[in-house]
């Protein structure tokens, strides 16, 4: 092998060093100390607010799905329950869209967006999505809460009087959607890790590298772990002995992650280009048509809860808490159900990523675990890596968002074993809906009356 160059060495040499002295100059200029303390201070007030807020939502929606129905003398509510509610979200939503700055946040079916809204599209934010997740759109309230928080940051800026350059707005913007993103996860890490892919930092290239870095661990895992546990031999690894419920993985787990998360991936590609479509459609007209795609969302919850006899509640909500049921109790589930609710929660979350106003997540991980649970029995698959490998699949190929879909599916299982199929999915989901075609992109006018 030749040598190399002097040229070349010192060239390699010298490019570290200069990157960790301006790493340094950087951390060293006031300006930049100044911009951290202030976020860090910033986090406070944010995370007060994302707080109530959040308890507000979650009240309203105990208010209008539990006590509204038992005060009127039924034990849960009805069938036709989300068709009025759903209907004064589609109403409200379309005032706020056409009446107020900012047109009460970007369409969801857009994905997800970084950027702080202007304090005079703050009210559109929050009336928009108080009107939207409590009355029952299949959509989470994370969207609101990176434009809440950001917005917040940005205004608390103002009110100081500290300069606005675009170092600090982009910072601050950032650092107020962590903090208000945090307090839905209740983890620091899945906020910073999501406000890091979502703001795209590092552009395609992060991707391309981090991709094969990220699949090689998984299948590294599964072949590190199998073999000790086929040799009987013990490495000495960190883990510190937690009594742990969650099956060992096997050969089917493995191969089953990666069929699931090429079919999931497809399903749910179609949901999203069903979802842009919908957004397309709204735009001609909101007034109206973002009523009508509400009253559709409403539609498919009602039909869901007349052929399975279950609650309307299972369509025309996030999933957040129907997730938690799923998952305490996935045999309670039949085929039939499973089917009804992946079919018709699926078109209902299609409709009001374009016409109502909230975040994607908690919906598309509902989504994977009922896939999840549907399969899981399949021959040498079982419940837990269903639900593991579906939640990573949809969460991948919904946000394009492949680290943050690991950690939070880890988060969410409170357990380490499923880590190597997570990984596994999440790639393959993510590379399969890149390189499948894109559909009609929804209109960006939202977006570009937000930051105003």
């Amino acid at each position: 092998m030749a040598e190399p160059s002097a040229g070349s060495e010192a060239g390699g040499g010298g490019a570290q060093p200069r990157q960790a002295d301006r790493l340094r100059d950087i951390l060293r200029s006031p300006g930049y100390l100044k911009v951290l303390v202030f976020c860090a201070l910033i986090g406070i007030p944010v995370s007060l607010a994302s707080f109530w807020f959040l308890v507000g939502l979650h009240e309203l929606e105990h208010v209008l799905w539990v006590d509204l129905p038992r005060g009127l003398g039924w034990s849960a509510a009805p069938w036709w329950w989300p068709l009025p509610l759903l209907l004064v979200a589609g109403l409200i939503v379309a005032a706020v869209a056409t009446r107020l700055p900012g047109e009460g946040g970007h369409i969801p079916a857009s994905g997800l967006h970084t950027g702080g809204v202007s304090s005079r599209a703050l009210p559109g934010v929050v009336l928009a999505a108080a009107a939207s997740l409590p009355f029952g759109a299949v959509l989470g309230p994370e969207a609101p809460l990176i434009a809440l928080g950001g917005g917040l940051a940005l205004l608390f800026r103002d009110l100081v009087r500290a300069p606005a350059t675009p170092q600090s707005t982009a910072l601050l913007g950032a650092a107020g959607a962590a903090a208000a993103v945090a307090a839905i996860f209740g983890s620091p890490l899945v906020a910073g890790v999501l406000l890091i892919e979502v703001a795209g930092v590092g552009g395609p290239q992060l991707f391309a590298v981090m991709l094969p870095a990220l699949l090689s661990s998984g299948v590294g895992a599964v072949i590190f772990t199998g073999f000790g546990r086929w040799t009987g031999f013990d490495t000495g690894g960190l883990s510190l002995g937690l009594a742990a419920s969650s099956p060992r993985l096997d050969a089917g787990d493995v191969l089953w992650s990666l069929l699931m998360a090429v079919a999931i991936a497809a399903v749910l590609h179609g949901v999203l280009a069903l979802a842009r479509r919908a957004a397309a459609y709204v735009r001609t007209d909101v007034p109206v048509r973002t009523v009508l795609c509400a009253l559709g969302a409403a539609v498919c919850a009602a039909v869901y809860a007349l052929v399975t006899d279950r609650s309307p509640a299972d369509i025309a909500s996030s999933g957040q808490a129907t997730l938690s049921e799923l998952a305490a109790h996935p045999h309670s589930w039949g085929v039939g159900a499973l089917v009804a609710v992946l079919v018709c929660k699926g078109v209902a979350y299609a409709l009001c990523l374009g016409s109502l106003r909230g975040g994607p997540i908690f919906p598309a991980l509902f989504l994977g675990a009922a896939a999840g649970v549907l399969l899981a029995p399949l021959p040498g698959l079982g419940v837990v890596p269903g639900m593991a490998v579906g939640m990573a699949a949809a969460c991948a190929a919904t946000l394009r968002l492949p680290v943050s879909s690991v950690v939070l599916v880890v988060l969410l299982l409170g357990s380490s074993d499923m880590i190597p199929v997570v990984i596994l999915a999440a790639v393959v989901a993510f590379v399969t809906a890149e390189l499948l075609p894109v559909g009609p992109a929804p209109a960006a006018r939202a977006d570009a009356d937000a930051g105003r």
